[in-house]
């Protein structure tokens, strides 16, 4: 007699697709390779989501959700607003440890962008994304970091801008770390706004 398949939460089957996604291409990916990650069946997963599509539109509608709440766990582990999306940056350069893995994420990218039915979340999550960014750089301004005439809105609309065309540049440049450089390209739009402190 086999043993029972054991149960995993749809948080352990989400996990096993990512770690599945950091590994395989859209076009490498199958239920079978999730199931392995989650240790579980792919008849199970086809019982729970219906489809490997299924799935990955619970996977992104999970993303969207969790976003607001990623920033502000960052928020509540750094001291200052501006530290908190200095870390956003860097946790966002996770996407591009190597040239490999972003081009990876690049092309599930390229379905959110296209399938309007995963693009319906990704907008979820990019306004999310800048509505966290806008409320730190709020919160930054109210603390008298930044300048008493900055635009708030504006200013959060060009570092959510900025941090994907870092991500982008630091693919094709290759120099240092992609943490670093996504760093420095935030610094930099940052800087024409900090209080000084002179």
């Amino acid at each position: 007699m086999s043993p029972r398949p054991r149960k995993v939460s749809d948080e352990e089957v989400f996990a096993a697709a990512y770690r599945a996604m950091n590994r395989l291409s859209p076009a490498e990916l199958t239920l079978a390779e999730i199931a392995g990650e989650a240790g579980v069946t792919a008849g199970a997963l086809v019982q729970r989501f219906g489809s490997k599509r299924g799935l990955m539109l619970a996977l992104s509608a999970g993303a969207a959700a969790a976003t607001g709440d990623m920033i502000e766990g960052l928020r509540a582990t750094h001291p200052a607003p501006l530290d908190a999306l200095r870390a956003y940056a860097k946790c966002l350069a996770q996407l591009a440890g190597t040239p490999e893995a972003l081009g990876r994420s690049l092309a599930y990218l390229q379905i959110d962008i296209t399938d309007e039915a995963f693009r319906q979340h990704l907008l979820v999550q990019a306004r999310a994304t800048r509505d966290s960014i806008r409320r730190l750089l709020k919160e930054a301004h109210a603390n008298g970091e930044l300048a008493t005439d900055t635009d708030v809105p504006r200013l959060a609309r060009a570092v959510e801008t900025s941090l994907s065309g870092s991500m982008l540049t630091f693919a094709i440049y290759q120099e240092g770390t992609a943490a670093e450089w996504m760093s420095d390209d935030l610094d930099a739009v940052l800087a024409p706004y900090l209080r000084s402190t002179s």
